[in-house]
């Protein structure tokens, strides 16, 4: 993959400041990569797409290939005569929260009104891409959209019954977990009116997301989207390909995601994913692996892969395990898989012309280097943890990886990610060690207040002394690609954190204010761009 010295930002389309309660893929989308563009930069990096189940977590879709249909802008549908314009005006819904709860029962009606009125009004010529589109995508579209109808109609059923829906294959009749012919198209039957809102709410997300990726192509702007590794266990993944993933003859999970204990987590970590039968996909030739990252590699122009170490080996516990302290390391597909991967999608060549980044953090070993290195993929680098010492067990030493000094060319650096605080919020938190630290290796002042100042003058004053620090060291390394959380830029605090890991509530619901990101901020940054290598004519 060639890796121009470039940078960009990270900020999920749900964070976009808009009228509708989250940001979409409408109007407000289009206005933030001409503010990118403007501001010298040619990433744009987001979460993953996919429709988001309980927690609201994109990294726990019920879907690996569908979109999420909440991202769906209804400006452009009543654009399209689908709406009535007076029927989205503002709701007067919070600019800085994402209130999920508020926003589905608000949204949800629409976009099902949307999706009727298409039926019934729609040029020939629209109703035409329809069918294009069902036709390509119906290798996960049906079972998609057949799953979602079936979930909405049984968490219907329990909530009558005054019961919490739950996962697929703890409510739903047998003969539906275990995918029986006669069960399946009864459903279809039954349900085929929601059937196909699903598949036309997929086929407008298709479609105002191919109109956002034209318009940044147009800018100069490259998308990094994001793969996750694993799948959730309530998704039609595990409904729709049960003999991939490691399941009893009920398709209950037998063993979950996690990782083991450490100096972090005395007990390990228990994600709960369902984990992959490699044999099972081996002998299939990874078709479904291929299919699910060539569907990620369309839809982005680059594509991180989540816990890439996964593919080297996993950590595999117990199902039902109350911690991760009974898991065991499992060995992964290796090279084996990409290797396939590279045979399907361009039929010579090597694994490094794919435009792919591994997300190489966690516990690594050599042999997750040697994969990462063998495949040609650029690794991450994530400059909070160089000066954390409750991040890297190596900090406050010059052989740690994450300092600028320690990074080669191939490599994305990053500020933070998603599941970081924020630059200022970590520094607020710092130990006086931490921020000692940080002081002599960037070779800046620290005021009365324990603030960072810059000890020349300031390139962006309109932001927070120490997140211009961290952005300044970033852009300055050697890194080709540098990402910066859109919090960095605007210098906010712990407030505008987007997720901690292992917690559940209030995560995934800071959004960006209006005018945040404006005409100033846009001036400073690409001055520091330009400054420091990273502006492309």
């Amino acid at each position: 993959m060639d890796m121009q010295r470039v940078s960009g930002i990270l900020l999920h389309p749900a964070s976009i400041p808009g009228p509708a309660g989250m940001g979409d893929l409408g109007p407000s989308t289009h206005d933030f990569l001409r503010s990118l563009a403007q501001a010298g930069q040619r990433l744009w990096q987001i979460l993953p797409l996919g429709p988001t189940g309980y927690g609201d977590s994109p990294y726990a879709p019920f879907s690996s290939f569908a979109g999420n249909e909440l991202l769906v802008s209804l400006e452009l549908l009543a654009a399209e005569g689908l709406l009535d314009a007076a029927e989205i005006g503002n709701p007067g819904f919070p600019e800085d929260r994402i209130d999920y709860g508020a926003v589905i029962a608000w949204k949800r009606p629409l976009l099902e009104g949307a999706a009727a009125a298409f039926m019934r009004v729609a040029a020939p010529f629209r109703k035409v891409a329809l069918q294009g589109f069902l036709a390509r995508e119906a290798f996960w579209l049906e079972d998609y959209a057949l799953f979602r109808a079936i979930k909405d109609g049984y968490d219907a059923k329990a909530a009558k019954e005054g019961r919490d829906g739950a996962m697929w294959n703890s409510y739903w009749p047998k003969e539906l977990v275990l995918r029986e012919s006669a069960a399946l198209e009864a459903e279809r039957q039954r349900r085929a009116a929601a059937i196909m809102t699903y598949k036309i709410l997929q086929f407008f997300f298709a479609e105002q997301w191919k109109a956002t990726k034209t318009v940044a192509k147009g800018l100069g702007i490259s998308i990094v989207g994001d793969l996750p590794i694993f799948v959730a266990a309530d998704s039609a993944d595990l409904w729709s390909h049960p003999e991939l993933f490691i399941l009893d003859a009920d398709r209950r999970l037998v063993e979950v995601a996690g990782v083991p204990p450490d100096y972090f987590a005395k007990d390990g970590q228990l994600w709960g994913n369902p984990l992959y039968d490699w044999e099972a996909n081996r002998k299939e030739g990874y078709a479904w692996w291929i299919s699910r990252i060539e569907a990620g590699l369309r839809r982005h122009d680059i594509l991180r892969i989540d816990h890439f170490r996964g593919f080297e080996a996993y950590f595999a516990v117990p199902a039902g395990a109350r911690d991760a302290r009974g898991g065991t390391w499992r060995s992964g597909p290796g090279r084996e898989l990409f290797d396939a991967l590279v045979r399907a999608h361009s039929g010579e060549g090597a694994a490094a012309s794919l435009p792919i980044i591994a997300e190489d953090l966690g516990f690594i070993t050599a042999g997750v280097r040697e994969l990462r290195d063998g495949l040609g993929f650029p690794g991450m680098r994530i400059l909070q943890f160089a000066f954390d010492a409750h991040e890297s067990s190596v900090a406050f030493d010059p052989g740690n990886g994450f300092l600028p000094h320690n990074y080669p060319e191939h490599a994305v650096v990053y500020t933070g990610t998603h599941d970081n605080n924020t630059v200022r919020g970590w520094w607020e938190g710092a130990s006086r060690e931490e921020r000692d630290y940080t002081r002599r290796y960037m070779g800046v002042s620290v005021d009365e207040r324990s603030q960072v100042g810059l000890d020349a003058s300031r390139i962006m004053p309109s932001t927070h002394p120490v997140s211009e620090a961290f952005i300044r060291e970033a852009m300055k390394s050697v890194a080709s690609w540098a990402v910066i959380p859109m919090q960095d830029i605007l210098g906010l605090g712990s407030e505008a954190r987007i997720n901690t890991p292992s917690t559940l509530g209030g995560n995934w619901t800071w959004r960006m204010a209006p005018g945040g990101f404006d005409g100033v901020r846009a001036a400073e940054l690409r001055e520091m761009t330009r400054l420091y290598g990273r502006l492309r004519a």
